[in-house]
């Protein structure tokens, strides 16, 4: 009772700190537009934030994020969870409810990611989420949009939905559509965003980047502000599930320098607040962009740019109850059937590793910018096999440490 108490009566230092921490990315980012963002998603996104510390991959409160289930009505091309058809053993409902008791028991937990495959086939989905809501958990979903109508934007917000990420992948329906394999998924998602959007939860578009989207993104972006979606994020393309099979999808090292160069002189303008996911060296660019890479800027950025949450910012349940630093990170820490989320959370000695930056090697080890960014985890196992290894995506040239400059790349 006490927990959903806190998120009935939001506390007025998470508040003050949510707000903090959006003025230094303000200045960071020479954002112009936090004023409207404020008016428009201020009190709708304390919730989702759910008592973030500040911004990184896939946010920055400490939370869960559930594949729910492996099954999906469509088949993208890039799809890390390779979601079709229900896995034989994914969680009954019975063990699904003790899951999310255990990820009630940990204190920085207060937002649970509904996930997939698609969430909403799932067929006891609204039974969970209303027992998340109960267990004092604030619910966010991930999903396609297909099955949003009105009505089932309705029944989600009763069941303490507070946000709801719909993926478009392209602002032309063609491209869109040929990544999500389905003639009608474009026009399907924008319904299901204007579902949404009438029902009053907070909106957020989710994109993955590949080769195949890389030049029209621009035009996503355009989109994305017109929808006056919240969160714009932005997920690089990381080649583990379907994604690794589809050759020369993943970005670049240049396209990647291109991709974040993009995205930090739109933001200045946007609307939507611009996250990417594996993508952590988007803070150092921006700090130097910006001029701010002094030590004490740098200080500061610390405590609001965390880079990759891997293991520190985010926990990974696998519809199978498989346990994952994060969703492109294939590490088990163990499995909800048997291995309590909770105690997994604290004394998993390779979450406690992804805790402590001094062990990464190579580039990313030596790199004056580890702290708020790391390098992405999950490409640096697809690429070298260690978790712990360098980003070869990284496109900071560190051969400029003494002057702390990172190139500007080419267009």
């Amino acid at each position: 009772m006490s927990r959903i108490l806190k998120n009935i009566f939001w506390p007025p230092n998470l508040i003050a700190r949510q707000g903090a921490s959006m003025v230094l990315y303000k200045n960071v980012a020479g954002w112009k537009r936090l004023g409207s963002w404020l008016t428009a998603h201020g009190i709708k996104s304390l919730p989702v934030a759910a008592g973030a510390k500040g911004m990184g991959c896939i946010g920055f409160p400490a939370h869960p994020a559930w594949e729910v289930t492996n099954a999906c009505n469509l088949n993208c091309i890039h799809c890390h969870t390779h979601g079709g058809g229900k896995l034989k053993d994914e969680l009954t409902t019975k063990e699904a409810k003790m899951a999310i008791d255990q990820m009630a028991k940990i204190p920085e937990f207060r937002m649970l990611v509904y996930t997939g495959g698609e969430p909403l086939v799932r067929e006891d989905i609204f039974e969970l989420l209303d027992y998340s809501k109960k267990a004092g958990l604030i619910n966010v979903i991930a999903s396609n949009g297909i099955l949003i109508t009105p009505q089932v934007a309705s029944k989600l917000k009763k069941v303490g939905v507070a946000g709801v990420a719909i993926s478009l992948d392209s602002a032309d329906p063609d491209i869109n559509n040929h990544i999500r394999n389905h003639s009608g998924a474009y026009t399907a998602a924008l319904k299901g965003i204007r579902a949404v959007k009438k029902s009053g939860m907070l909106f957020q578009v989710n994109t993955t980047v590949m080769e195949y989207n890389f030049d029209r993104l621009e035009e996503l972006v355009s989109l994305v502000n017109d929808l006056d979606s919240a969160i714009l994020l932005m997920y690089q393309l990381v080649p583990v599930g379907r994604g690794g099979y589809i050759k020369n999808a993943a970005l670049s090292r240049e396209n990647n320098g291109k991709l974040l160069k993009m995205l930090a002189e739109v933001q200045q303008r946007s609307k939507t607040v611009i996250e990417p996911v594996a993508g952590p060296q988007y803070w150092a660019y921006m700090l130097e962009k910006h001029k701010k890479n002094s030590k004490h800027w740098l200080k500061l950025a610390e405590k609001l740019f965390h880079g990759c949450t891997a293991g520190r910012g985010l926990l990974y349940v696998k519809a199978n109850g498989e346990l994952w630093p994060c969703p492109f990170a294939e590490v088990s820490l163990g499995n909800a059937k048997k291995d309590p989320i909770d105690v997994v959370w604290r004394q998993n000695k390779i979450l406690q590793q992804l805790r402590h930056r001094d062990l990464l090697k190579g580039k990313c080890g030596d790199c004056r910018y580890k702290e708020i960014c790391g390098g992405c985890r999950g490409r640096a196992l697809a690429f070298t096999g260690d978790l712990f290894g360098e980003d070869s995506s990284c496109f900071l040239d560190l051969k400029q440490k003494e002057s702390h400059r990172i190139p500007a790349p080419s267009r």
